[in-house]
């Protein structure tokens, strides 16, 4: 067994490391521990150095969001280190003015492209009523106009969906029926919505609640309130690269790939419980 360090990272999905308590809604991997985060972190008072978390403060609603920071504060030992990532919000916003005016003067193909693009980067997370929505569909175009600005907005996560071609084995659909059988029927259930009645609102509703929409959008300043509100200091903006974390050279694979930003759209926040 590996050593643990007292370094939390919540939400990890595929990004983890053996060394870290790693927790997920859902597990696929020993080194991951199944956990409804919703219902708080399983960890003591005190616990942890470090807590982790990229991309999932925006899957709870607002008066949620404020629990799970206040939950961070609880298990993060004093002088601990909190690390979050979520799409900043003033980014796109930002973004989204540019390409609205060099839409409006240029009327090219690539800028009504940006354009288009720009509306979807920030509606379609929170409206969407199927898996991927409006994105996977933009995404999954024979030729894209502005595939440069998606490379640039999105990074490795757009990438990699291009070029994933691969399927689940049915030994693997068989494997994961057994380990995970209330997952799994659930997935079929869904499935079938999907294809029997893809727009009844059980469909919609039992989409919208799996975790997979975004419930609120952040940027520096309500970051800011949410984590003073929940007693953390010297909270600070850093750079995929940048951290208060001594060590962060050997863990930064969570957010840089290739040399850069995972997910360059994010805002990077630290904060610290105080001593």
């Amino acid at each position: 067994m590996t050593p643990k360090l007292p370094y939390l990272n919540l939400g990890c999905g595929s990004r983890y490391f053996v060394e870290w308590t790693n927790l997920d809604f859902l597990s696929f991997n020993e080194a991951v521990q199944q956990a409804d985060l919703s219902k708080g972190i399983p960890g003591s008072d005190d616990q942890f150095a470090i807590v982790y978390h990229s991309h999932i403060l925006e899957h709870f609603e607002k008066h949620a969001a404020e629990r799970f920071i206040a939950e961070c504060y609880r298990v993060l030992k004093p002088d601990g280190i909190l690390r979050l990532a979520t799409p900043d919000l003033e980014q796109i916003a930002r973004q989204y003015l540019i390409v609205l005016e060099k839409a409006w003067s240029d009327l090219d193909t690539k800028s009504a492209a940006d354009h288009n693009w720009a509306v979807i980067e920030m509606y379609d997370q929170a409206v969407r009523s199927k898996p991927g929505g409006s994105m996977a569909e933009y995404w999954r175009q024979a030729s894209i106009a502005n595939e440069s600005t998606l490379i640039q907005r999105v990074g490795q996560e757009y990438l990699h969906f291009k070029q994933s071609k691969t399927k689940p084995s049915m030994s693997d659909k068989l494997s994961l029926l057994f380990k995970k059988p209330i997952y799994s029927l659930n997935l079929f259930f869904d499935q079938c919505l999907n294809r029997f009645f893809p727009n009844s609102s059980m469909q919609i509703g039992r989409f919208r609640k799996g975790g997979e929409i975004h419930q609120w959008m952040y940027d520096k300043f309500s970051l800011r309130q949410i984590l003073s509100k929940a007693g953390f200091t010297d909270i600070k903006i850093q750079e995929a690269d940048t951290s208060y974390i001594s060590d962060w050279n050997k863990w930064s694979w969570l957010d840089i790939e290739d040399g850069k930003a995972r997910k360059p759209d994010s805002i990077f926040i630290e904060a610290k419980k105080p001593a």
